[in-house]
């Protein structure tokens, strides 16, 4: 619980189509200039991410927590004191700062929670991915609120108190289960031969020097492009289609809550199905939607176009819970802070794709372009997720550590 509420904290980053409206308001910044901000934030949240990954190698989770919740409390705090004479001070505030300190955070909370329930990874990953995911809908909701009543910059101090505030706590909580602790085992995984297959431990260096990986990793980049695409703007896609401007704002908040059951759905079924066949039913959803919503933006139909963005949000939602529950089944506990947060940087290059999406959309007046392009992306996906296997071992990397695997895969999927 008390991860679940700490990432739905931290999850405030992605409500920034919200926080950005008084910026523009006042300080006239174009809408390339703030989305720029986005783009950098999400960089160095996945540096943030990194940082973790190094530094709980040398001390607990509760290290890169509470700097997560420093940096997080000043990044907003510094944006509420900008003068606007230049965006260079948003970058380095929100982007900078914000953007590393809750990628600090969220690498830990995760590697920590996690290893407390071996048995549970998938849903306990959902869980946590969920409350990150929600955070657009509820907090953004109070956010907009505040910002009406009390003004931008004194919501931004509100937000700056209460998410370091929250970081900070959790940080003298979270910890890893100790090593002798006797928790529940995940189900043993059995080779082709019939044999138990024991998870080897891999580095960093090990892990991305295996083709695995890297199709993992161009599967997460297609398949993430799809939900950051439509996220940044949902509100567009359904005024394009003849949605009133109501109904518009209120699917952002939709899409938000099916991104957030999405990601608890998927590590359900990792539970219960095992890698391959959440992976087939997440990769099915993520062809889907594009596919739904380019039938609403060809036919201006807004109920294809709801149902279009529900899938949106589910497809986007399985992905990080995807990403968590392979890196640690494929590549064990132990260096599962790194190589989780070397995963995540999928997310930059998917920040760039919702930057091409628009220019698309600026040259041609229509999303058609648009999501042509990200129904490809999704049927690419789909021949590099029918490619991915678990490592074979390392064979010549000497004898490895024996560790119980993050989330069972029951017949060797």
């Amino acid at each position: 619980m008390v991860g679940v509420i700490t990432m739905l904290f931290a999850g405030i980053i992605y409500a920034w189509s919200i926080l950005k409206a008084p910026l523009a308001a006042e300080f006239h910044w174009t809408p390339a200039a703030l989305a720029l901000n986005f783009t950098i934030m999400m960089c160095f949240f996945c540096v943030g991410g990194i940082l973790t990954g190094v530094v709980t190698k040398r001390f607990s989770v509760k290290v890169p927590v509470i700097i997560g919740g420093i940096l997080t409390f000043l990044g907003f705090f510094l944006t509420s004191r900008m003068s606007g004479a230049s965006t260079t001070d948003l970058y380095l505030s929100y982007g900078v700062l914000t953007g590393c300190g809750v990628g600090m955070a969220y690498n830990a909370i995760i590697s920590g929670t996690m290893s407390w329930f071996p048995d549970k990874a998938g849903t306990c990953s959902g869980a946590l991915m969920m409350g990150f995911g929600a955070s657009t809908l509820l907090l953004g909701t109070i956010a907009s609120s505040l910002i009406e009543s009390i003004g931008w910059r004194n919501t931004y101090v509100v937000l700056a108190v209460a998410i370091g505030a929250i970081l900070v706590t959790a940080g003298m909580i979270i910890k890893f289960a100790p090593a002798d602790l006797p928790l529940p085992k995940a189900a043993t995984n059995k080779s082709i031969k019939g044999q138990d297959l024991k998870p080897q431990d891999y580095t960093a260096a090990e892990m991305t020097s295996g083709a695995t990986f890297w199709r993992f990793y161009f599967y997460s980049i297609l398949t993430a492009a799809i939900g950051t695409t439509v996220i940044s703007a949902a509100r567009d896609i359904s005024m394009s289609v003849g949605a009133a401007a109501a109904l518009a704002t209120t699917l952002v908040g939709v899409l938000a809550v099916c991104n957030g059951l999405g990601r608890i759905m998927a590590g359900a079924l990792f539970d219960s199905l095992g890698r391959r066949t959440t992976m087939l039913i997440a990769n099915g959803i993520t062809i889907a939607a594009p596919a739904v919503t380019l039938a609403a933006v060809l036919y201006s139909s807004v109920p294809l176009v709801i149902v279009g963005l529900c899938l949106c949000g589910f497809s986007y939602g399985c992905v990080p819970t995807t990403a968590s529950v392979v890196i640690s089944s494929f590549y064990g506990s132990k260096n599962f802070p790194l190589n989780f947060s070397i995963v995540n940087t999928f997310l930059i290059p998917t920040s760039f794709v919702a930057t091409l999406a628009g220019s698309f959309v600026t040259k041609t007046g229509s999303f058609t372009s648009t999501f042509i392009m990200l129904l490809v992306f999704s049927i690419v996906a789909l021949g590099f997720n029918l490619s991915i296997k678990r490592p074979d071992g390392k064979k010549s990397l000497g004898t490895a550590h024996t560790q119980v695997p993050a989330s069972g895969e029951a017949g060797g999927k």
